[in-house]
């Protein structure tokens, strides 16, 4: 598909919007009154943060600067799509109006691209973005105008964040023949001035974006244990004092608690896969499939069903402080909070491949220990950590040059041990080999290469052992593992054990090669890097 530039100038589009009868001061609708914001007669510079369609309007999130130098964020709506970056004055005309000169309307629309300089982007450069806006072009023209567009055959004019070359962070005015979906990642090559060619990869995974959410959130994720010690740590309630949190809130906790397995049921096969089913890694397969996740056991249902209970209870709380908690929210769970507020940001650089297991991280521990503030920022930090595995696991799955199919899940499950929490994650891996046409001269190999291999990792902290890892392979039956122990004594006693354990796998129907414990931590080999690219899914 290929994606025109409309040849017109900023000026002219400028003038085509005042002549359709766009007011001198185009207004723009706070979301929320805010009555005394400017002064009569003030004016403000405000800045575009970020931009979202909504129908046929559109939501901008503006950053203020007052005269003072006192900063604040608004959102407001707007008939016209002023993209991130743009400046403009503004003035206050009611408790829910903004307004904007003519000057600086003209400048709003002139600061998307509408040609490319192919001296600083050559015919063949490969242009990445994200669409902002897309609106039916024809129609457009034609209310701008007030002339009719006959038979014309529709045409879709889109805005599009570009997040790569030298223009990264501009906006690019295009035309298209088919309508390009809001959010979505683009990849397109120059072919001149006004002309792109979109790039279609069908069934490949959207590199780029699952980069970008993945860096974000391993910047965001905390450790599960800072939030499940923090819950426990809170006052009880007792007959002299009673309980400070909200009933509902409480119940929560004590179900999010109820579902953690212990080490015992861990012993099961059984209790491994209700484990597995109840990490949180299912949750949005199980909405896609119309199911509701709340009916079973989910950690990641859990967690968001606590933050759900503590939202309430923040404004009554004495260090309740809302801006913070927007931005905790908005930081910590794009893709269900930041979508919502629109405020969802950009990342230029891509991020470096998961590394397995996720390192310790502690997002700070509260001088009140029962601060819902903190337990909130606390709790969107281990849902940020669920989501890095689960995006680790999708940075993994790939297909290989000679069509081996490797599937990765990734996951992290809290498991009981006594008083303790001991957070367990795993890693599972399967290679499954392409199936080739049988011949007799090919059978006995045929069926070698339509055997399943699984590789397994683990890594837990369980005392008095330490820090332990292991990883396992399993092909038809045979299995070969190496563990590693950080603590010399935990190596030792593992050693000394490793007989009884490989009697116990013999009598499941295994056949054990290789068993072996080390002192340490395993190697981290090189990784292949996946290929930095996007996916058109409208091409």
């Amino acid at each position: 598909m290929t994606g025109d530039i409309p040849n017109l100038s900023p000026v002219a589009a400028a003038t085509a919007l005042l002549r359709a009868g766009v007011p001198p001061g185009e207004v723009l609708k706070l979301m929320e009154p805010r009555d005394g914001l400017l002064s009569s007669g003030q004016v403000a510079n405000a800045e575009v943060v970020s931009l979202k369609q909504l129908g046929q309007d559109f939501q901008l999130l503006l950053r203020l600067t007052m005269n003072n130098g006192q900063q604040t964020t608004l959102p407001v709506s707007s008939t016209l799509p002023l993209t991130p970056g743009t400046n403009v004055n503004v003035a206050q005309g009611s408790a829910d109006t903004l307004t904007i000169s003519v000057q600086d309307l003209q400048k709003a629309v002139a600061n998307s691209l509408t040609s490319i300089d192919t001296r600083q982007l050559p015919a063949g450069t490969l242009l990445q973005g994200k669409v902002l806006t897309t609106q039916v072009a024809a129609q457009n023209v034609a209310q701008l105008t007030g002339q009719s567009s006959g038979n014309a055959p529709a045409a879709y004019r889109s805005i599009v964040m570009l997040l790569n070359t030298a223009l990264a962070g501009s906006s690019l005015t295009i035309e298209s023949p088919q309508p390009l979906r809001v959010g979505s990642l683009l990849s397109a090559q120059v072919q001149n001035s006004q002309a792109l060619n979109f790039i279609a990869l069908p069934n490949r995974l959207d590199e780029l974006a699952l980069a970008q959410q993945l860096s974000t959130q391993q910047s965001r994720q905390g450790s599960l244990q800072s939030l499940l010690t923090a819950l426990q740590n809170l006052s009880p309630p007792t007959t002299d004092a009673p309980d400070n949190l909200p009933p509902s809130l409480r119940a929560s906790i004590d179900q999010l608690f109820a579902d953690l397995p212990d080490v015992q049921q861990l012993t099961t096969a059984k209790g491994v896969a209700q484990a597995l089913s109840a990490s949180g890694l299912f949750m949005e397969s199980r909405l896609l499939a119309g199911e509701n996740p709340t009916l079973v056991p989910d950690l990641k249902a859990n967690l968001l069903r606590v933050i759900a209970q503590i939202l309430p209870g923040l404004p009554n709380n004495a260090s309740y402080d809302a801006a913070a908690a927007a931005n905790t929210l908005a930081r910590a769970m794009p893709s269900m909070i930041r979508n919502a507020l629109g405020t969802l940001g950009l990342v230029a650089a891509p991020s470096l491949p998961i590394n397995f297991p996720l390192p310790a991280r502690t997002l700070g521990s509260p001088d009140n220990k029962d601060d819902l503030e903190t337990l909130l920022k606390l709790a969107a930090g281990a849902i940020s950590r669920l989501q890095s595995h689960q995006l680790g696991g999708l940075e993994q799955t790939r297909t290989n040059a000679d069509g081996t199919q490797v599937t990765t899940w990734q996951l992290e499950i809290p498991m009981r041990n006594a008083h303790d929490i001991v957070p367990l994650q795993v890693k599972v891996q399967r290679e499954d080999t392409p199936e080739r046409e049988q011949t007799p001269e090919n059978a006995t190999q045929e069926v070698k290469e339509k055997e399943k291999l699984w590789r397994v990792e683990l890594a837990f902290d369980l005392e008095p052992l330490g820090p332990l890892q292991v990883q396992a392979q399993l092909i038809a039956g045979n299995l070969s593992s190496q563990m590693w122990a950080e603590r010399e004594g935990a190596a030792e006693l593992i050693s000394s054990e490793l007989n009884n354990l490989r009697a116990r796998l013999v009598a499941c129907g295994l056949n054990v090669k290789e068993l072996e414990c080390n002192r340490g931590v395993p190697a981290q080999g090189s990784r292949t890097v996946l290929e930095q690219r996007w996916i058109d899914e409208n091409a």
